[in-house]
């Protein structure tokens, strides 16, 4: 059990990370350099001093409004920062002080980064996927995961290439597949097939339910980046929701074959 200092560690670098991945969230589908200006209100365009940049006490303390101009500030971002120090203090009660922990932070922070920009944009950027599957390859290169973790990709990058090519491009886009594909990186063969298993049936659960409720018209598009992300996530903390019953289904059939 990691100590009480480390997972309060976790959790304070989660929420700084958080904080930078709202800026990434934020401007990068914009186009817009992460750098310059500093943080600002979007909407005043006011620059922001240290205390009103103070993940998640910030936001409170200003009772979501911007102190400048008195706009509303989303609660989003204080969600982002919550989210990000959740998902890191987890990949260290999970995976202890290792180089596992670090991959499922790293994993964990793309993931949120995908999320929202899917759900604002449908867009899964580039620009984050492939340094994020460089670090992927590299910490699998450290832990000698390198073949599963090539073969992972290419089944992620397989099984939705011909997705995309089978619904010619209506079910999914090119950005997904490349998500896939990192995604594989991270969680290697044979994981991805189970990843990739859970993120359909997520997806068909939550999206049919939608369209059918015309609560999105059939013309709109329901981003397929979350489900992936749920997948993964899933795969990365509990694989036994997913593998538990295909085991116990396995074991069901050997004891009907064995005759006990």
């Amino acid at each position: 059990m990691p100590s009480g200092l480390l997972v309060a560690i976790a959790g304070l670098v989660g929420l700084a990370i958080g904080s930078f991945l709202n800026v990434v969230i934020y401007r990068v589908p914009r186009d817009e350099s992460i750098s310059f200006p500093p943080s600002h209100c979007t909407v005043c365009g006011h620059l922001l001093s240290a205390g009103d940049n103070v993940p998640v006490i910030s936001w409170l303390v200003l009772r979501g409004r911007c102190r400048y101009c008195g706009d509303p500030i989303s609660s989003r971002y204080p969600l982002v920062e919550l989210m990000t120090a959740a998902l890191f203090v987890v990949s260290v009660l999970r995976f202890g002080a290792s180089l596992q922990t670090l991959a499922a932070a790293v994993l964990s922070a793309y993931l949120i980064v995908t999320v929202f920009v899917d759900i604002d944009h449908l867009l899964i950027l580039d620009v984050v996927t492939v340094p994020v599957a460089i670090a992927a390859l590299i910490i699998a290169l450290v832990q000698g995961q390198a073949l599963p973790a090539l073969a992972g990709a290419a089944t992620g990058a397989a099984l939705f290439g011909l997705l995309y090519i089978v619904t010619r491009g209506t079910g999914l886009g090119l950005g997904d597949v490349k998500l896939a594909a990192c995604l594989g990186l991270f969680i290697g063969w044979p994981n991805t097939l189970a990843m990739s298993a859970a993120s359909v049936v997520i997806g068909a659960i939550i999206a049919v339910p939608l369209l059918v409720a015309r609560k999105r018209r059939g013309r709109d598009v329901v981003p397929f980046g979350p489900f992936l992300v749920l997948g993964a996530l899933i795969m990365t903390f509990a694989p036994a929701l997913v593998l538990g019953p295909y085991q116990a289904y396995q074991e069901f059939l050997f004891r009907r074959a064995s005759g006990l």
